[in-house]
């Protein structure tokens, strides 16, 4: 009969009320140690993730060594989720792929035959399609594995068992480098040179307080897969080693190519680490077509098993470097390499780590498996000699051993009682062939028994000594460093260092904008458009009713427009950034924080070399570069300190040697520019005195050629030398009536 699943008296007893927080709490806790501990961060022995380690740990007992046939990569698959890893096989096959590709990892541990995918992005073919085999890297990771150098644990299923670590005779974590996103941590490494790592391993052994500024001399930086050029500075790499955090900036690779008569063409051979060719080179062509690069003409994919893209300048005269460093700015051919060495210490503590630490746990786990091999050597020796020496009494008591088997009823209790041989001895003299009694077999085991002595004893001597250990961990590595080369193909450096050439920051910025003539035009309500070409007559423009024109004027879209307001407020704005003539434009309030209460003053293309004189209404006045006025911000740079009722009413551009102003009250002054102040920000100084009203105009002139105004009809009128001299006096005095002719709107313009 079935068993009742109803609960007993209606239900209520067997509920148990749960805290939801703590049950959340314990149960997300468990799943991000499992994140952690079993999925996302790699082990700082060996370098391997719990899905690598069993995919190379089934290729192992499979057989399927370096030197083997290739087998299909889905009885890999079948074998490793099947008995180790039970997960997604498309998730095992992808990680599977990646140790075969050989622009993934630095030294690839799998060795693929057929589609592996490509640096263009491409994936690998299915896993039905594609063969696969150990790597010599695999083979080393897996050295000693059958001699007790590591502990097993359980499978899933309890039905087999797999390796915690692996032996790891290869410095895998910083060859290939790992990354990985776990519950409230990450980790990425970029992969290194090998033979730079055995290098610095190999001081390590010799000196254990090594500095990281000293291993970074064996190790400069990473070593990419895909060449590249790493423009970060010495600091800051010192740093990301010292500290276990930090970054590289990676290059792409870049020559020029003579056309012959002056013409030339960028090739690009070897691309930033991680980034997809194909994506990389439709990033390029959409800058192009959004014009964000007038530099360049063309780019072309000519890549067969080697990079190689083609960048085609608009004109011989381009500079290549600023073509480049404004790529550099908008694509991935420049992109940061993260380095967060977050690993799992002695496969348990995450832990970020510094170089020196992440070298030193790897080098103490070789330790410990030289250890841990040598006792297991030691132990089948110890076997073996008590064997040979059951089978050296065995010949030296050849017919005895004969008369006993042929005639007793219990030859082995006899054998032992007589020779006190152990069971194992006797069991072995009773497993002899016949073939065995030859005479010259007795020699042989001598021999044997002697050589066994002889390395049992060095073993004692190596097991014994710390130093013999380290001599011998040394060796091990001397041997991979042997192996893996700078002299090797595929132990060459690939990734070059560079500083990244000084380009001016405003060269390469105006590099990135299509340089085209456009007209400005300023509203009277604060409208802002950018019309295309240099317009004579702007009478024909429209405007929103109620508004007018206030401001037009030509400029290129590589320019910096200069807005100041009668708060005394200096703004910035691209004219490339502008919206076009179609409409009105837009509002320059939504462009940059301007106060409610502040009206534009004037606005005029910003040129570094000039200087201007602010005017307040009060008659207040200095000097200021305009290369102090730019602000890169919406926010703006203030300039002139004004309060109300007072404004900022004139900017005029410095020229000459004296300045003239007039009142509201018609009254003339002109005296030494010297006078007035240069500065980048304040009130100013009292330019003219008045007793009520304000300024109206101010234009700065050279004494020499005398002061010029032009009245209502367009005429010319200039005062110099002695005609001025009623009018020149000292800054701050009343001044005189204007001369006569002079225009009734008091500016000089007319």
């Amino acid at each position: 009969m079935g068993k009742n699943l109803v609960p007993p008296s209606g239900g209520d007893d067997n509920i148990h009320p749960v805290d939801l927080k703590a049950a959340l709490e314990e149960r997300y806790l468990a799943y991000a140690l499992s994140t952690i501990m079993h999925r996302a961060l790699p082990d700082v022995r060996d370098g391997l993730k719990p899905v690598h380690r069993r995919i190379i740990h089934a290729m192992s007992e499979m057989g399927i060594r370096p030197n083997s046939a290739f087998k299909k990569c889905a009885r890999i698959v079948g074998d490793v989720i099947g008995k180790f890893h039970p997960h997604g096989d498309q998730s095992v096959y992808d990680a599977l792929v990646r140790l075969a590709q050989d622009f993934s990892q630095r030294y690839p541990i799998v060795d693929g035959q057929g589609n592996f995918g490509n640096i263009d992005g491409d994936g690998a073919a299915a896993y039905r399609y594609t063969e696969a085999r150990m790597t010599d890297v695999a083979a080393l990771l897996l050295e000693g594995i059958g001699e007790d150098a590591v502990d097993f644990r359980a499978t899933y299923n309890e039905e087999d068992e797999e390796p915690v670590v692996l032996p790891g005779a290869f410095p895998n974590l910083l060859a290939n480098g790992a990354s990985g996103i776990a519950v409230g941590m990450a980790t990425s490494i970029p992969p290194h040179n090998a033979h730079e790592l055995c290098d610095a391993a190999l001081y390590l052994i010799k000196h254990p307080d090594a500095s990281v500024e000293k291993l970074v001399e064996f190790i400069p930086g990473p070593d990419l897969p895909t060449g590249g050029v790493i423009v970060e500075s010495r600091e800051n790499i010192l740093d990301a080693y010292k500290t276990g955090r930090g970054g590289f900036r990676v290059r792409a690779k870049w020559e020029t190519e003579d056309l012959g008569r002056g013409g030339y063409q960028i090739v690009i051979t070897e691309i930033p680490f991680q980034v997809q060719k194909s994506r990389l080179i439709e990033k390029i062509a959409e800058l192009l077509l959004a014009r964000k690069l007038p530099l360049l003409e063309d780019v072309r994919d000519e890549s067969a098993e080697d990079v190689r893209i083609v960048l085609v300048p608009k004109s011989r005269t381009v500079d290549a470097t600023l073509l480049m460093e404004s790529l550099f700015r908008l694509s991935d051919l420049e992109s940061r390499l993260p380095l967060n060495m977050n690993v799992l210490s002695l496969g348990k503590v995450p832990k970020v780590m510094a170089l020196n630490e992440v070298l030193s746990e790897w080098l103490a786990h070789r330790k410990d498996v030289l250890v841990r091999r040598s006792r297991h050597r030691l132990a089948a020796i110890d076997r073996r000699l008590e064997i040979l020496g059951g089978l050296l009494v065995a010949y030296l008591n050849l017919d005895e051993v004969i008369r006993i088997i042929r005639e007793e009823d219990e030859p082995k209790q006899v054998m032992m009682a007589k020779w006190s041989l152990t069971d194992n001895q006797a069991e072995a003299i009773l497993n002899m062939r016949l073939r065995n009694l030859r005479k010259l077999e007795e020699f042989e085991i001598r021999k044997e028994f002697d050589e066994l002595s002889n390395e049992k004893a060095e073993i004692e001597g190596l097991l014994a000594s710390d130093e013999k250990q380290w001599q011998t961990v040394a060796w091990e590595i001397g041997e991979v460093k042997k192996k893996y080369a700078k002299a090797t193909e595929i132990g060459r450096r690939r990734t070059q260092f560079a500083d990244a050439p000084d380009a001016d920051i405003e060269a390469i910025q105006q590099a990135m904008i299509e340089k085209e003539p456009v007209t400005i035009v300023i509203s009277q309500k604060g409208w802002i458009r950018a019309l295309k070409g240099h317009m004579s007559d702007t009478s024909s423009l429209t405007f929103k009713e109620g508004d007018g024109p206030k401001l037009a004027f030509p400029a290129q879209t590589t320019d910096k427009l200069l807005l100041l307001t009668t708060g005394g407020k200096a703004y910035t704005l691209g004219a490339d950034k502008l919206p076009g003539g179609r409409g009105h434009g837009e509002p320059i309030r939504i462009m940059v924080d301007m106060e409610n209460d502040q009206d534009i003053l004037t606005a005029f293309v910003h040129d570094p070399s000039r200087k201007l004189l602010l005017v307040s209404t009060a008659g207040n006045g200095f000097i200021v570069a305009e290369s102090e006025m730019v602000a890169n911000t919406r926010k703006g740079k203030q300039i002139m300190n004004v309060s109300m009722p007072d404004e900022a009413k004139l900017a005029a551009p410095v020229t000459g040697d004296h300045v003239a102003v007039v009142g509201e009250n018609r009254k003339l002054l002109a005296f030494p520019l010297s006078q007035v102040p240069e500065m980048s920000r304040g009130k100013g100084v009292r330019l003219q005195r008045y007793k009520d009203g304000g300024v109206v105009d101010v234009k700065c002139f050279a004494l020499a050629d005398g002061l010029s105004w032009s009245d209502t009809a367009g005429r010319l009128f200039t005062k110099v030398g002695e005609e001025l001299r009623e009018w020149l006096a000292d800054r701050a005095t009343v001044g005189r009536t204007v001369p006569k002719g002079f225009p009734r709107s008091g500016k000089f313009g007319g």
